[in-house]
């Protein structure tokens, strides 16, 4: 098949003015001028007029579990307060309400353009029961804060119910929540299965006092239900991690929102891992500003998310890169777009499959309307509808 678009956007190189895209199966075989590609390719054409082709959206982290907590919770004034009110919603639904909500988190990140996401679920048993629209990094979100003791049967259990997807990993889900033993256990598993790890990390203030300083919500919320706080009084929650964990590559950080300056020199010589931000839900909690122009001078790769609809109006990477590029305005559109499509395809270690058009990649495709006297890159962040065209794999989900 040659797909024929106005623009393609390969992000390799300069947009390409009346491009195409040859695809056979479930990979690009050769991208280019149209008049070239179909002296050289065969096969039927499919020309979607005046559009920008360009590579899917990669979501490096989402919680689609809680999508019909949209709205449910407000801006809280203490972030303990607000984990206390997620349990509360959490407690009232059944297992069938979190297949809803997954089903249609993946319909909704879906119209938004997003062809890979990364899910971090509480209930990867549940995972069996969906079909998945989308190529899915399924996490296992866990949590031992209450029996760190079921450390390794907490993992065990997870790998044992996502030994039956393609894309894996597991989520110890944060330094507060997950025992050193867990995480040890799931740093183990990585090597042995050589699959991803991922983890939230340093994203509050009230993260860095309970750690840091042994005070604050979090730390008095977190000692009243019985977790050992020991590691507390010493150390930044950056600093923990880098001195107890085997970071690397591997690894996907989600947020890292609270770091001062004696992180910043150990994350100057610490082994290099990637960044998951999301700039919308950063400012439903009023973090701090994230360092992202720093962290990028140091090597690290910044990718973006949604995180949950708990603390997010919608799963549209369009509006992350639209608010990354308000608060961040060293940014380029195209720099935008590239965190969205190219570092999510290095964060999963799929450089060269993913988040490009390019020989031997994906065949996962997006295209969008143009409007006119706007520039390409501008076009793409400012876009605010639904998507009506994409292709995942090879094959096309929805027809303009």
């Amino acid at each position: 098949m040659i797909i024929r678009s106005r623009i393609v956007v390969p992000m390799e190189g300069e947009p390409i003015d009346n491009g195409a895209v040859a695809i056979s199966r479930d990979k690009i075989t050769a991208v280019g001028r149209f008049d070239e590609i179909k002296l050289h390719q065969s096969g039927e054409t499919l020309d979607l007029g005046d559009q920008i082709l360009m590579p899917g959206l990669i979501n490096a982290h989402c919680h689609l579990d809680y999508t019909m907590l949209r709205g449910k919770i407000p801006p809280l004034r203490s972030f303990a307060d607000w984990i206390r009110s997620i349990n509360t919603e959490k407690a009232k639904l059944t297992a069938e309400d979190y297949i809803d909500s997954i089903n249609a988190g993946f319909a909704e990140a879906q119209r938004f353009g997003t062809t890979t996401i990364a899910n971090l679920t509480a209930f990867p048993d549940l995972i069996q029961t969906i079909e998945e629209p989308l190529r899915t990094w399924w996490f296992g979100e866990l949590i031992d804060v209450r029996n760190p003791e079921q450390a390794d049967r907490i993992a065990d259990a997870a790998v044992e119910s996502l030994k039956s997807v393609t894309r894996w990993g597991l989520a110890p889900h944060a330094p507060f929540t997950a025992s050193a033993r867990l995480y040890a256990r799931c740093e183990e598993i990585s090597r042995q299965k050589n699959v991803l790890l991922t983890t939230h990390l340093a994203e509050s203030r009230e993260e860095m006092q309970m750690f840091r300083d042994a005070n604050g919500a979090a730390f008095s919320f977190l000692k009243e239900i019985g977790r050992p706080m020991d590691d507390c009084g010493a150390e930044t929650p950056l600093s923990l991690f880098i001195r107890t964990r085997t970071i690397g590559p591997r690894w996907i950080i989600a947020h890292l929102n609270e770091i001062d300056a004696g992180d910043f020199e150990l994350l100057s010589t610490a082994p290099k891992f990637h960044v998951a931000h999301c700039p919308r839900s950063h400012g439903f909690f009023a973090h701090a500003p994230f360092a992202l122009e720093r962290l990028r001078a140091l090597g690290f790769n910044i990718c973006l998310g949604t995180d949950s609809l708990a603390s997010n109006s919608n799963l549209s990477l369009f509006a992350e890169m639209r608010e990354l590029l308000r608060k961040e305005p060293g940014v380029s559109p195209e720099q935008a777009v590239e965190i969205a499509t190219v570092n999510g395809a290095d964060a999963f270690g799929q450089r060269n499959l993913l988040g490009r058009i390019r020989p031997g990649a994906y065949a996962d495709l997006i295209a969008l309307p143009i409007s006119p006297g706007t520039g390409v890159f501008e076009n793409i962040v400012g876009f605010e509808k639904t998507v009506s065209w994409m292709m995942v794999n090879g094959e096309i989900l929805s027809a303009a």
